[in-house]
C-alpha cells in the first residue's frame, strides 16, 4: 500500500462529509546541536491533520514517519482502530507524504510508536468522543448511553435504533483542534491493541500491486542514470564538487534516444527515452577528472581511528576514577574496534521526479520525507511549499542509504528536461556511495575489588560520522564539503552495571568516509564493549557470567528480563564450553549479553530492553562459526501488535548476526572497494539458527521503541560465546572464519 492517493491535506480541508482532528501548523522542531536533522523556518498555511473520519465509513490516519519494514503502518492502524472502536481494515494509515502527513522529523531511533504516535492516539480518541456526541444527538440519548462498534452507534436505552458515519457526517464538515489532554481508552478496555494483527502491507506486495517506488511510472516519463566521481564514498574535502574537468558528449554517439547530459560541479546525469540506453550511456560517457587526494590508510582501522582529529566530550562521572586501586583489586584494559559496514539494501535506490509549472513532486523511498524536502528546496532554490514528497516503499535500509541521493538526482534531471524522470542507481553506486555504518573505537579500563565486585570503569568511545548530506548538494556545490561532526557516538555509552567509580567520555570525530547511522547507531558497538568487558570481569572474579550481571544490574526490569532469558535458555551456572579443547574437531560455547538501547541527545532516553543467549560451534580446523540457537528476550512495554514485535526481533537477530560474522567494508586509496555482493557477503538462509523469542508481558506499561533494540546485545553475545568455545577473546568484528582460524593457530603455537 503506497501513499499516492487523492486525499491531500488541502482537499480534506475543503471536502464535505468529514470529521477532521487538526493541529495548527508549526515549524518543525530544529535538531538539537550535534544531532541529525535539518533546520527550516518553513510554515505551511494549512493545519496538520491527524485523523479524518469520512461519511463513507473510511478512516484516514496521518503520521510523519515511514514504515521501513518494521510494521508501523499496521501498529498505527491498530491504535486508531482501538480508539474509534473500528476494525483495522477500515483504517488507512498515510505515512510520510509531505502533502498529507505532519512533519514529525526523521524516522529514527525506533521512536514512532514511543513518541510520534501519541498525538495520533489522542486525535483518534477525540474523534471517537465527537462521534459519540453526534450519535447521542441523532439517537436522542445521553452520550454516555451510546456504544460504538465497527462504525455503528447504538443506544442501550433505545434498542433497534442506530446511526452510522453517513448519518452523522453526510454533508457536514467538522474540524476540531487537537486536544493535547484528551484522555485515551483505558488499557483494560482494549480489544485491538495488544492483539496479533496481520501486516496490512503484505497482501498488496503478494498480489503485485503498486507498492515500491521502483515500479512507479508516469506518462511521458524519461529515464536517468548518474555518473559518480572517482572518489567513491568521500564527502568532504576541497576536491568534492570541484574535480570534473570535462565530459566528451561525442562518446555517446550512436546511442539512440539521448535527451540530455546534465552537469553541475561534479554532478553528471544522463537522460534518455529508454532505460537501457541511459544505462549504456552512463557506462560509455568519457569524463576527465582532476586527481583527488587519497583516503587515509584504512587497513589498520584502529590506528586510523586514533589518528583522526576529535573533540573530547565528557558524558558522565561518578566516584573518583583517579584514586589508587584498593588492595587486592585487579585491573583490565581493553580496546574494541568496530568496522565500517553497509546498510546493504537489496535493491539499489530509485526515485521518480516530476518538475512542472515551478512545482516538484518526487516519489521516493526516503526515510526522512520532510528533511528531503528541505534539501531539495536548498538544491533547487524553491520554497518548500512548492515541493511534495510522496513516500513509497523501497529496499530496506534501517539507516541512511542512497534514497535521498537518488531523489535529488531525479529532481535535478527532471528540472533540466521539463519532463518526469526516473533514476535508478546501480549496485556499484549503492555499495560505494551509500553512507556507511560508521566504524568505532572503544577504549576501556576497569577493575574489580578484592571481593570480585566491579570497582571502576573508564570508557572512551570514538565515532567518526555525520548525517551524510544529500549527495547532490555536495557535488553541485550547493553546500560546502567541509568536514562535519555530529554528537552521535554517545548512544548507550554509559554501562548498565553498578561501578562505584566511572568516567564516560566520547571523542566526537568528523567522518573519515561518508557515513551516517545504521541500526543501533553507536549503541551496538558501545554495548559490544560494555558486555564483552563485564564478561571478562566475571571471569576474573571466578563468577558465572549471567549471575555476575544480575548481581550488579540495578535496573529491576532489566534483571527480570535477563533472568527470564536465562531460564528460557536453560542456562547452567558455571558451566563451561570447550575453551579451546576440541571434540571431534568442533568447539562449542555459549554466551550472554544484555543492553537497553538509549538514544537521542545525551543522556537520551531508553527504548526496549533486550538480552541474548547464543549457542554456537566452531570448526577448529577452518575457524568457521555456526550459530545453532539464539534465545532473545525483549521488554517493549505495551506491544501494539505482538506479532509485529516478534517479526522485528527476528529481523534484528538475522541482521545482527550477519554484521558480526561477515560484514566489513574494505577501502583502497580512492575510496570504497566493495562494488558487488561477492566482495560483501551477507548471512544466507542456510546459516540461520533457531531463533527463540521471549516477549515480556508488560501491557500495562507505556510502549517503547522496538525496531532496533534487539540488535544491540547481539555482537557481544556472539563474542562471549566464541570465547567460551575457543578460549580466545575477540575484540574486533566481524568474526570471519579466517580471523578465528588464525587466532586458534596463534593460541596453539603459544603466540
Amino acid at each position: 500500500m503506497h501513499d499516492n492517493h487523492p486525499w491531500t491535506r488541502s482537499r480534506l480541508l475543503q471536502t464535505p462529509g468529514v470529521l477532521l482532528i487538526t493541529r495548527a501548523a508549526a515549524p518543525a522542531p530544529k535538531p538539537a546541536p550535534g544531532q541529525p536533522g535539518a533546520a527550516s523556518d518553513y510554515l505551511q498555511a494549512d493545519p496538520d491533520i491527524f485523523v479524518a473520519v469520512l461519511a463513507s465509513g473510511d478512516v484516514l490516519a496521518f503520521n510523519g514517519h515511514v514504515d521501513l519494514g518494521t510494521g508501523i503502518r499496521t501498529a498505527l492502524g491498530q491504535i486508531v482502530a482501538e480508539e474509534l472502536d473500528m476494525p483495522v481494515s477500515a483504517v488507512r494509515v498515510v505515512l510520510g507524504h509531505t502533502g498529507c502527513a505532519p512533519n514529525q522529523g526523521p524516522t529514527i531511533a525506533s521512536a514512532t510508536i514511543q513518541i510520534s504516535a501519541i498525538p495520533l492516539r489522542r486525535a483518534a480518541a477525540q474523534a471517537a468522543w465527537q462521534l459519540r456526541e453526534l450519535a447521542a444527538q441523532w439517537l436522542g440519548v445521553p452520550a454516555g448511553d451510546v456504544r460504538a462498534d465497527a462504525g455503528i452507534y447504538r443506544s442501550e436505552s433505545k434498542p433497534g435504533m442506530q446511526a452510522g458515519h453517513a448519518d452523522l457526517l453526510d454533508g457536514r464538515h467538522i474540524e476540531l483542534a487537537l486536544d493535547e489532554g484528551m484522555p485515551t481508552k483505558p488499557v483494560d478496555r482494549y480489544r485491538v491493541v495488544g492483539q496479533h494483527a496481520p501486516r496490512v502491507d503484505i497482501p498488496g506486495k503478494a498480489a503485485g500491486r503498486l507498492t515500491f517506488v521502483h515500479d512507479m511510472r508516469l506518462p511521458g516519463m524519461l529515464h536517468g542514470r548518474v555518473v559518480r566521481p572517482p572518489y567513491a564514498g568521500q564527502d568532504s574535502g576541497s576536491h568534492v564538487g570541484r574535480s570534473l574537468e570535462s565530459i566528451d558528449r561525442d562518446s555517446l554517439a550512436g546511442i539512440p534516444g539521448i535527451v540530455d547530459v546534465v552537469t553541475a560541479g561534479d554532478f553528471i546525469g544522463i537522460v534518455a527515452e529508454r532505460e537501457e540506453h541511459a544505462a549504456q550511456a552512463a557506462l560509455r560517457l568519457k569524463a576527465r577528472w582532476r586527481p583527488v587526494p587519497p583516503l587515509p590508510a584504512m587497513d589498520d582501522l584502529e590506528a586510523t581511528l586514533r589518528a583522526a582529529p576529535a573533540e573530547r566530550r565528557p558524558l558522565a562521572a561518578d566516584g573518583d576514577i583517579g584514586a589508587p586501586l584498593p588492595a587486592g583489586a585487579r585491573q583490565l584494559v581493553r580496546t574494541y574496534v568496530w568496522p565500517y559496514q553497509l546498510h546493504g539494501s537489496i535493491g539499489p535506490s530509485c526515485a521518480l521526479a516530476d518538475w512542472r509549472d515551478g512545482r516538484l513532486t518526487v516519489w521516493s523511498g526516503t526515510q526522512n520525507p520532510h528533511v528531503l524536502r528541505i534539501d531539495l528546496a536548498r538544491l533547487l532554490g524553491l520554497d518548500e511549499g512548492s515541493i511534495d514528497i510522496v513516500r513509497m516503499e523501497a529496499s530496506g535500509c534501517y539507516g541512511r542509504n542512497c534514497a535521498d541521493d537518488v531523489s535529488a538526482d531525479a529532481a535535478l534531471l527532471s528540472r533540466a528536461v521539463g519532463r518526469p524522470v526516473r533514476v535508478q542507481l546501480t549496485r556499484q553506486q549503492e555499495h560505494q556511495w551509500e553512507p556507511k555504518g560508521a566504524a568505532q573505537l572503544m577504549q576501556v579500563s576497569g577493575a574489580i575489588d578484592a571481593s570480585g565486585a566491579p570497582w571502576s570503569y573508564d570508557f572512551l568511545t570514538r565515532y567518526p560520522s555525520n548525517d551524510a548530506p544529500t549527495l547532490a548538494l555536495l557535488l553541485t556545490g550547493a553546500v560546502p564539503a567541509d568536514p562535519r561532526t555530529l554528537q552521535m557516538g554517545d548512544r548507550t555509552a554509559v554501562p548498565p552495571y553498578r561501578y562505584p567509580h566511572t568516567r564516560i567520555a566520547c571523542d566526537d570525530t568528523p567522518a573519515i568516509v561518508r557515513s551516517a547511522w545504521l541500526r543501533g547507531v553507536s549503541a551496538l558497538p558501545n554495548s559490544f564493549a560494555h558486555e564483552c568487558f563485564i564478561d571478562e570481569l566475571a571471569q576474573l572474579a571466578g563468577a558465572d557470567p549471567l549471575q555476575y550481571r544480575l548481581a550488579h544490574l540495578p535496573d529491576a526490569r532489566a534483571a527480570a528480563l535477563l533472568q527470564a532469558v536465562g531460564e528460557r535458555a536453560q542456562w547452567t551456572a558455571q558451566a563451561k564450553g570447550s575453551r579451546g579443547q576440541a571434540q571431534q574437531g568442533m568447539l562449542r560455547g555459549r554466551g550472554v549479553a544484555y543492553a537497553r538501547y538509549v538514544h537521542s541527545k545525551f543522556p537520551g532516553f531508553g527504548a526496549a530492553w533486550s538480552a541474548w543467549v547464543v549457542d554456537l560451534e566452531v570448526d577448529a580446523a577452518t575457524g568457521r562459526i555456526r550459530i545453532s540457537r539464539v534465545v532473545v528476550g525483549q521488554d517493549t512495554g505495551m506491544m501494539i501488535n505482538p506479532d509485529g514485535v516478534r517479526h522485528q526481533v527476528h529481523g534484528n537477530v538475522i541482521q545482527a548476526l550477519s554484521r558480526v560474522l561477515k560484514e566489513e567494508v574494505s577501502f583502497d586509496a580512492s575510496g570504497v572497494e566493495n562494488r558487488e555482493w561477492g566482495s560483501y557477503p551477507l548471512l544466507g538462509f542456510p546459516e540461520l539458527p533457531e531463533i527463540d523469542v521471549l516477549l515480556m508481558p508488560r501491557q500495562e506499561e507505556p510502549p517503547l521503541g522496538a525496531g532496533e533494540s534487539a540488535s544491540v546485545p547481539g555482537a557481544a553475545a556472539v563474542a562471549n560465546a566464541l570465547y567460551d568455545a575457543t578460549g580466545v577473546r575477540f575484540h574486533a568484528p566481524p568474526f570471519t572464519a579466517d580471523k578465528v582460524r588464525k587466532a586458534l593457530e596463534r593460541m596453539a603455537s603459544g603466540r
